[in-house]
């Protein structure tokens, strides 16, 4: 397969807050700011493997845009109206990157082809960096050559219960047909997964604007495009309920493609994730920041700066200390954080 014919434009998701990493992540500061797993925060990570773009944008809410262009500077900067998962968010950059493309005013050719748009999260952990490239450069080739909604499928290296999956079906030059979404399983669902071939669905899509307006025009954010192409994303945002770009989009898509990777990958949604991604001391802890274990093993343990944490005679804990704010939970329920942000939030203190 060639190079695309048109220009290639990575957006970078940095919009979300990350409330399963409270207490590190917080209302204002998200967990795309955070450095974790790494000596520089994620958001810096992610931008660093947009090698494979012609430009790089970062979409983003207003209330983390600064902190953006500081982390960003050579980005272009797309402002959000508001907060309504990655659906509303992939069809207001989506458009807006034509939009600008056409005005000259993104730094590729104005006088080529519409740009294939290429989305992925500013959180996730990536240790083969030019491996990611790679896979994503043949995404965008595929996006542009076949004008399909495109998915990225990670090879599984175990039976995951955080992840979602994506079903392939008959295999092309290059990517298979998208057969189906399946939506986060039970462990035993989970190994059926994993025994039927079926991969992670890592959230990194690929496409040019008319084929995400088709599929858009049958969705439930087709009340975006009139304001949109009205100029109001005001309007745009209101017209729509929060949803994910899977659920609205990829899942009603009947030319969606599949194209399968191979790089390691690992979602930073939770804090049990640290012990895939970062090394362990003799005992089983990951360890973060200032702390000191006595008879404690597999633990997830985390200070931030000016925090110590100590754990003693405790076994399969996350134990995270951040700004005054602390946290325990098994590191078989990290998914349950988003529990407890959730009543924070209701009394106004997240």
């Amino acid at each position: 397969m060639q190079s695309p014919d048109r220009p290639v434009v990575a957006c970078v998701l940095a919009g979300g807050t990350g409330t399963r990493l409270y207490p590190a992540a917080r209302s204002d500061r998200p967990k795309q700011f955070l450095p974790l797993a790494g000596e520089r925060s994620l958001l810096a990570r992610t931008l660093d493997r947009t090698g494979f773009a012609d430009a790089t944008v970062v979409a983003t809410r207003d209330r983390f845009a600064d902190a953006v262009r500081e982390r960003a500077p050579t980005a272009e900067l797309l402002v959000e109206p508001a907060a309504k998962d990655t659906g509303p968010a992939t069809v207001f950059a989506t458009h807006e990157i034509a939009r600008r493309h056409a005005a000259g005013a993104l730094p590729v050719p104005a006088d080529s082809p519409a740009p294939v748009v290429v989305f992925l999260p500013a959180d996730h952990h990536v240790p083969e960096p030019e491996a990611f490239e790679t896979a994503l450069a043949n995404g965008a080739r595929v996006a542009a050559d076949t004008d399909r909604l495109v998915t990225f499928g990670v090879a599984p290296t175990r039976p995951e219960t955080g992840y979602g999956y994506i079903e392939a079906g008959a295999e092309h030059d290059g990517y298979h047909e998208l057969a189906a979404f399946h939506e986060k399983p039970d462990d035993t669902t989970a190994r059926a997964y994993l025994d039927a071939g079926h991969r992670w669905n890592a959230g990194i899509f690929a496409w040019t604007p008319g084929a995400l307006r088709r599929a858009v025009r049958e969705s439930p954010l087709t009340g975006m495009l009139d304001p949109l192409d009205a100029g109001e994303p005001q309007a745009a945002f209101e017209a729509v309920d929060p949803v994910s770009v899977d659920n609205a989009v990829m899942e009603r898509a009947d030319d969606a493609a599949v194209v399968p990777v191979e790089f390691a990958w690992d979602d930073l949604g939770a804090w049990d994730a640290l012990t895939r991604v970062v090394d362990t001391d003799g005992d089983g802890n990951a360890r973060v920041g200032s702390s000191v274990t006595v008879d404690a093993t597999d633990n997830v343990v985390v200070a931030g700066e000016e925090s110590h944490v100590s754990v003693v005679g405790c076994d399969g804990l996350c134990v995270v200390a951040w700004d005054g704010h602390t946290l325990v939970v098994p590191r078989d329920d990290a998914q349950r954080v988003r529990e407890v942000v959730a009543r924070l939030r209701e009394r106004d203190t997240f």
